[in-house]
């Protein structure tokens, strides 16, 4: 006797039956990471959230900020797609905004503090900004690009404990702004996951900055990416060394809410203070740049054994600030992104069996920049024809990534955002090659590649050959124009505090280390000029070099 029961036969039905599952408010909703803070302030209301100075607020109490700095824009009139500025530190009231202005529906624009007032004047006009959070020591640069600017935003001026200033445009005190605020307010997360959550400026090097537009998906899956790819476990302790202007600081003021973790404030970064804050609240995770990471480990008040995770995004750091993250127990995160994915979207993942390798293969293998993020859908080097190219280690092509936690465009620039996404890929502009475990390692960017008498120099490769000389702090290489090879290149050197090293000797170390069309045929000593988050900038040394401005 047959007991088993009938199979259906009729698989179009099952399809449709799928499909016709209905999508409602109790089982899809919108990501965004403003719901971090607030399950943070609900399971743990009572832990510190942030650490500034004297001031301590529980997660609750910065819930309540967030909420209120809402409920005041509101009132104002300030919601959905209206632009909100901060000209701001890493302080309190920067991680506020990163909150409660998008809990109105408005858009946090974080402009780079450094910016001069020209370019700050062209932002403030070209994201419409409605309003501006300022920092009293800011107020200045504000007020003559507002001189310069067509925009009559609100000012809203934070006198900050750590640094109170005198400076003043009149406008109204951030304390007291919030402080009117409701923490009652109603706000709602977004009716749609593609709204915009905040605004990035570009560097601007050769032109005007583009802006740059987040989404709540992305940034609330880059901030979950985070946590995987830096290993970071519930209720870290965060020391605030990479600007919050830069990328929303990586999306870190969302991660650190999604572990219920401590935000350690640092207006300024100097190696002496950092230490000091690791050793006084137990900072277990911070990022930066390699020349942060740097000036960390070389301070001599470094603490071995203090069990830091550092992560840090770009070129490698040099194989002796690798040694010296090892001996004082910094354990280094190499990842990878630009503004346009959010900060680091890509990771070396790092395989225990690499730990017993030689420190001269363990570096090596520290310079690839990796793999995708869990967050990233897809992560290739492509070839001239939009193929990937073999994974051999030597071909080259550009990089790209595509994914959830790529931006949604330029503002007003659709021509840049069709070219950024030929072919359904968002382009870097960075030259790499593909090693056989799928790793991927950047070159250079397309337009830092050296051209010499119709080869290929990796300004890179030529700067990791200078690094490994003992003297050297840090290296620039830069293409100059030559008569018979087109191009040769240069490198500008910043030497190690009392180190002596010649131009020969350098020059003659590097032949030793590289193919001689790629040994740098100049050494100019002189300072290397960088950008606020401490990337080298090669912009205004090729503009030196091609204009004979070069006297070292």
């Amino acid at each position: 006797m047959d007991t088993n029961p009938p199979v259906s036969t009729d698989l179009a039905s099952a399809k449709q039956a799928y499909d016709a599952l209905p999508r409602t408010g109790a089982n899809h909703r919108a990501l965004t990471p403003l719901l971090f803070v607030e399950r943070a302030a609900a399971v743990f209301p009572d832990r510190t959230a942030v650490i500034h100075g004297a001031q301590r607020f529980t997660w609750r109490e910065h819930r309540d900020r967030c909420v209120r700095l809402a409920s005041a824009l509101a009132a104002r009139g300030i919601g959905r797609g209206d632009t909100v500025a901060a000209l701001l530190p890493n302080t309190p009231a920067m991680i506020e905004c990163h909150n409660g202005v998008p809990m109105t529906g408005a858009v946090l624009n974080t402009i780079n503090i450094r910016l001069d007032a020209d370019t700050v004047a062209y932002i403030l006009d070209h994201g419409e900004a409605r309003a501006v959070v300022v920092d009293r020591e800011f107020a200045p640069l504000l007020e003559r690009a507002l001189e310069i600017a067509t925009s009559r935003p609100l000012v809203i001026e934070v006198n900050d404990p750590e640094a109170p200033s005198a400076n003043t445009l009149g406008g109204e005190d951030y304390d007291a702004f919030v402080a009117g605020g409701d923490p009652a307010y109603p706000w709602q997360p977004p009716a749609d996951e593609w709204d915009a959550i905040a605004l990035n400026y570009t560097s601007g090097t050769t032109g005007r900055p583009k802006g740059v537009v987040y989404h709540h998906r992305g940034a609330h899956l880059g901030a979950l990416g985070n946590v995987l790819a830096c290993g970071i476990p519930p209720a870290p302790t965060y020391l605030w060394t990479l600007p919050m202007f830069h990328c929303n600081g990586w999306c870190f003021p969302w991660t650190v809410a999604a572990v219920a973790g401590t935000h350690v404030c640092l207006r300024a970064v100097r190696g002496p203070v950092m230490w000091e804050l690791i050793q006084a609240h137990g900072v277990t995770h911070l990022c930066g740049a390699p020349i942060v990471l740097q000036t960390l480990v070389n301070d001599p008040n470094r603490v071995p054994g203090s069990g830091l995770v550092f992560a840090t995004a770009g070129a490698a750091p040099p194989e002796a600030v690798l040694a010296a993250a090892d001996a004082a127990g910094v354990t280094v995160r190499h990842i990878y992104g630009l503004t346009e994915c959010y900060g680091p979207s890509v990771v070396n993942e790092w395989h225990p069996e690499h730990d017993a390798l030689p420190a001269p293969e363990r570096a090596a293998l520290m310079a690839r920049q990796g793999v995708r993020y869990v967050t990233l859908e897809a992560f290739d080097v492509l070839d001239a024809n939009d193929q990937p190219v073999p994974a051999d280690g030597t071909t080259m092509g550009e990089v790209a990534m595509r994914g959830n936690t790529v931006m949604k465009g330029y503002l007003k620039d659709p021509a840049a955002t069709e070219k950024a996404f030929a072919g359904g890929w968002f382009r870097t502009g960075d030259l790499g090659v593909k090693h056989r475990d799928g790793y991927v390692q950047l070159k250079d960017r397309a337009k830092d590649i050296i051209i010499s008498g119709g080869e290929n120099i990796s300004s890179i490769e030529v700067e990791d050959a200078l690094y490994k000389h003992p003297a050297v702090a840090v290296a620039a290489v830069v293409a100059a124009p030559d008569e018979k090879w087109g191009e040769v290149p240069w490198a500008f050197v910043e030497l190690k505090p009392d180190a002596d090293v010649t131009e020969a000797e350098l020059i003659a170390h590097a032949r030793a280390r590289l193919a001689g069309f790629k040994v740098p045929k100049r050494v100019i000593f002189q300072e290397v000029p960088k950008t606020s988050t401490g990337k080298l900038q090669k912009v205004p040394l090729r503009k030196a070099v091609k204009e004979g401005l070069v006297t070292g």
